[in-house]
């Protein structure tokens, strides 16, 4: 997800700061919790799923917070060499080690008066989270190399789509830390769990590539849009945003249709993974997530199978025309075109 303007109608302020799309109760409530936590200064650690747009909730609360003017330093600490981590965050001495031919501040000192974002702090080396605890502690660092320390005006923001609680359990991540940083901790939900805002972003992609070529214009099949509401998204709206870009380049007089889409997304490959688990995890679930999943799966197989004539997708989950409505409206199932008369299944008993 992306900080542009051109945001599609869908509920909230429209502005370069709050780039949060949707309008699922999930995001509304996390445009809620982020108006609160940037009214404070304290930690947040943000978890969730990749793709899920951890930075741009981080950007999010920095644009929001009173140090909106400072820098927003983002640091992603499994793509900087272990060895090289302390250094490019706390800094380093001339001569502190072999190659520092200079002194050099550190991203820590770049974010003074600012935001750090700490994206993927499950990957930071143990004696790296030591002296990261002792910086939020004293609100000083101390360059590698040095004797002294250097007060810093930084608010921290980390970020892991790993489990850290399973991580302390192992050794792996440092148990104080973990708490110091969840002072206000933020979970994103995937895009699986937020199905009825997939057309919204989808909406929200075409309206920045409108952008970006003026004069074009795209339109997504029905028969398509139920195709892309129905699919899982691994790689939740990251992998959503990449395949509208794929959609767009692929498309021809402006039409995304079914065709286009890859065989990943066919409807065949999609329903193996509707099935409830087998048994229950140690760790559990969450039941009431995973029958509202299922349910809106199995709707919209129905209304696939009845051309989305809705009469009969009911009679085909055994359901009244009017709790049918009702779960259609809750679960933001995308029906796709009836058929014409001529081509709609005969109507069974009653």
């Amino acid at each position: 997800m992306a900080t542009e303007n051109g945001l599609p109608e869908t509920g909230q302020a429209e502005t370069a700061d709050y780039p949060l799309v949707g309008q699922h109760p999930s995001i509304v409530k996390l445009r809620e919790l982020i108006d609160k936590v940037a009214a404070t200064d304290v930690t947040v650690l943000i978890t969730g799923e990749s793709g899920v747009g951890k930075e741009v909730v981080a950007r999010t609360i920095h644009a929001r917070a009173s140090r909106r003017n400072g820098p927003f330093v983002p640091v992603n600490c499994a793509a900087i060499p272990h060895e090289l981590l302390e250094s490019e965050m706390f800094g380093h001495e001339r001569g502190a080690f072999s190659g520092a031919a200079g002194a050099r501040g550190g991203l820590f000192l770049t974010a003074n008066g600012g935001t750090i974002f700490l994206d993927e702090i499950g990957e930071m080396p143990l004696a790296l989270q030591a002296k990261l605890l002792r910086v939020l502690e004293d609100g000083a660092v101390r360059p590698v190399g040095a004797d002294r320390w250097t007060p810093v005006n930084v608010r921290v923001i980390a970020a892991s789509n790993t489990d850290l609680p399973a991580a302390v359990k192992k050794g792996a991540f440092r148990e104080d830390l973990f708490y110091r940083l969840q002072v206000l901790p933020i979970v994103i939900p995937p895009l699986r769990e937020r199905r009825s805002d997939i057309p919204i972003l989808i909406e929200h992609f075409l309206a920045r590539m409108r952008a970006r070529m003026p004069g074009r214009t795209w339109t997504v099949s029905r028969e398509a849009m139920v195709q892309l509401w129905s699919y899982d998204w691994p790689g939740n709206v990251r992998e959503l945003e990449h395949m509208i870009e794929r959609l767009v380049i692929l498309s021809e007089n402006g039409e995304i249709h079914a065709g286009l889409l890859p065989p990943n997304l066919a409807p065949d490959t999609r329903w193996t993974d509707a099935r409830p688990p087998a048994e229950l995890s140690a760790s559990g679930i969450n039941l009431t997530a995973l029958v509202r999943e299922l349910e809106g799966r199995m709707i919209n197989e129905a209304l696939k199978q009845t051309g989305g004539n809705k009469q009969a997708a009911a009679r085909l989950l055994g359901l009244k025309r009017t709790t049918f409505a009702a779960k259609l409206r809750r679960c933001g199932v995308i029906a796709v075109e009836p058929r014409r008369a001529d081509q709609r299944q005969p109507k069974g008993p009653a």
